[in-house]
């Protein structure tokens, strides 16, 4: 088993609850969430690990890697939210930007 496909599975063996734990201290030092009291007329949006084990080029393992992602896909449109964004730059954009940053030095 390279992967555990769910979280009680994976608090079975070490090295996932390692993996979980240094996710975890990677959101507080980075302070990625904010602890906030719950709206009451809202729905909250759970969470779910994520499990992946890299590896190497000579297919050894890596390291371990767990994700704790929201479940953002059990939002409904016009109820949890009413639009999206998502910025992307287009690659003849940033073409462009480094020309004329190359050409005014």
């Amino acid at each position: 088993m390279l992967e555990p496909e769910n979280f009680e599975t994976a608090v079975k063996h070490k090295v996932w609850v390692q993996a979980m734990e240094e996710e975890i201290k990677m959101i507080e030092k980075n302070n990625t969430w904010e602890l906030a009291d719950r709206p009451k007329d809202k729905e909250v949006i759970g969470v779910k690990w994520i499990y992946k084990t890299k590896l190497n080029a000579d297919g050894l393992i890596q390291k371990h890697k767990a994700r704790l992602v929201a479940k953002g896909y059990s939002q409904l449109p016009g109820i949890d939210y009413t639009e999206t964004f998502a910025p992307v730059a287009r690659l003849d954009t940033i073409r462009a930007l480094i020309a004329i940053a190359a050409n005014k030095k």
